[in-house]
């Protein structure tokens, strides 16, 4: 199992080759996944680069994977996060592992954990929450919680770097797989589409989300930004 990191812009990503490697990385060692995409490479701040160079960091988005393969890392994927939680469960659903869940709205949470139990019968979820945690009193209790069940996975949908502070807040008081989800819950439910499969098969992803909703040009143009500054050799 490979354990060498690239460093992008100051940001530490593990060139994972395949979710498999991945899965096997992060079974044997415990720990926080964190997704890197361009965004995160090229607007990283002190904190942000401090938080995924403590935790495990892999390619979620089409720049992070053309960024390593310029560094000669030829064999990387992308490995999005939206996917990897489920084929993380998968993996370890029939080993009955057991799953705690953060995140989302409690309808968004509620209609998650219901279709996880129609998908994987029998599936252990040792308990979930939304991800409206207004006052330190609920988080600490959160934490308890965690604590008491002991899950083996934790999976937190609450935007970065929230999810991933608390995450490490989470993981000091119980060592298990973690890993931050954004906005996977309501992909998941169908409350958020994702882009069709021809556009996710051919890495064109972000332009179709550019189509639907063109505000978000402002964000693309970075990517662009990104990608130059690749060729390049700056990052």
């Amino acid at each position: 199992m490979q354990d060498k990191r690239v460093i992008l812009n100051g940001v530490k990503v593990h060139p994972f080759k395949a979710f498999s490697e991945l899965l096997e990385y992060v079974k044997g060692r415990k720990g926080i996944l964190v997704a890197i995409n361009a965004e995160k490479i090229l607007h990283a701040t002190n904190q942000t680069r401090d938080i995924i160079n403590r935790n495990i960091g892999y390619c979620d988005g089409i720049g992070a994977v053309m960024a390593l393969k310029q560094h000669g890392y030829k064999d990387v994927v992308k490995i999005p996060g939206c996917e990897l939680w489920l084929k993380i469960i998968a993996s370890l659903y029939e080993e009955r592992k057991s799953f705690y869940l953060v995140g989302g709205r409690q309808d968004v949470i509620e209609s998650t954990v219901e279709k996880l139990q129609k998908e994987f019968p029998g599936i252990n979820i040792a308990n979930y929450r939304n991800g409206y945690i207004k006052t330190e009193t609920e988080k600490q209790a959160l934490i308890a919680d965690i604590v008491t069940r002991k899950p083996d996975v934790v999976f937190v949908a609450m935007g970065s770097p929230k999810q991933e502070l608390l995450m490490e807040e989470m993981f000091q008081q119980h060592i298990a797989i973690y890993q931050g989800l954004g906005g996977s819950f309501d992909v998941y439910t169908g409350n958020v589409k994702r882009a069709p499969k021809w556009w996710i098969d051919h890495n064109l992803e972000f332009a179709y989300r550019l189509v639907k909703q063109p505000s978000r040009i402002k964000r693309q143009i970075h990517l662009i930004r990104f990608l130059q500054l690749v060729r390049m050799g700056k990052i």
